[in-house]
């Protein structure tokens, strides 16, 4: 079987039942369609249930989830055992970077203000500040779906697969934002906590064969992305040494040698895929 770059992909996923979380676009499709490539059965998850219907045809589904609502999660997860009869591979690959209320509004805007006063060879007066300006609505919105949702179907996928005793595996989607803290301050958090979420539950959860590990992508060419000017995508290329932004099938390249047996000496592993933003 061929991948999207023309090479061979092995069916190194023969016979697992897989889902992905935040599916329906960017990186979660990516992650969708490799894995899909390699053999397993993917249940595609995501709010927009039309969006998430379309990323695979058949014997693959689509489910409508909303992760920040547990009866959401749980209805989605009864559904998938129903079609497939379990989960092997969870991708918890669904989450937001900003939300209204969280401040990032006025940080461009000062941002902005404070490069002006900059070019115009002033002292800057202004200060690019997010904190003060983010509202409890705005940071909880954010942790809800790119930190709790990740727990809710860590939990519903963990209750599946410790019901059927044959272990499993749970990639984490992480951020290179979770440690060079080069983020808006809820999401650099969050992927923060996702990484210590998955270091506790490798611990926890490798006696009963389940191993869990992350991937932190570095800059990927994404629908958020298409929205930055051109000098500002440059500028965060110039910031890796390959000197550009990664595809979405570059990151789930990484997903699908965690998800197999090629990575089944991989536990609590964060794998970065940064183009040498960092070294890790």
């Amino acid at each position: 079987m061929r991948g999207f770059s023309g090479d061979v992909v092995m069916e190194r996923l023969q016979q697992r039942r897989a889902v992905v979380t935040g599916g329906a676009q960017g990186i979660g499709a990516a992650i969708a369609r490799r894995l899909a490539q390699e053999g397993a059965l993917v249940a595609v998850l995501d709010i927009n249930l039309v969006a998430a219907a379309a990323v695979l045809p058949a014997p693959h589904i689509g489910i409508a989830c909303d992760v920040t609502d547990t009866a959401s999660v749980d209805a989605a997860f009864a559904q998938v055992l129903a079609a497939f009869g379990g989960v092997d591979v969870l991708v918890n690959n669904a989450g937001i970077g900003s939300a209204p209320g969280d401040g990032m509004g006025q940080y461009y805007a000062a941002q902005a203000e404070r490069q002006a006063q900059i070019a115009r060879g002033e002292a800057p007066s202004v200060f690019a500040d997010q904190t003060i300006h983010c509202d409890d609505a705005g940071w909880s919105r954010v942790l809800a779906v790119t930190l709790d949702g990740v727990f809710r179907c860590s939990r519903a996928a963990v209750r599946l697969m410790a019901a059927a005793g044959r272990g499993g595996v749970i990639v984490n989607i992480g951020s290179t934002a979770a440690v060079k803290g080069d983020g808006p301050v809820p999401y650099c958090t969050a992927k923060a906590a996702v990484l210590g979420m998955t270091r506790a539950m490798a611990r926890e959860l490798a006696g009963r064969g389940i191993r869990v590990n992350a991937v932190n992508p570095g800059a990927t060419e994404t629908p958020i992305y298409a929205t930055l000017p051109p000098e500002t995508k440059q500028a965060i290329a110039d910031d890796s040494l390959l000197k550009r932004l990664a595809s979405p099938d570059e990151i789930a390249a990484a997903v699908a040698f965690l998800a197999g047996d090629d990575g089944s000496f991989a536990a609590g592993s964060v794998l970065t895929v940064n183009g040498g933003a960092y070294f890790s």
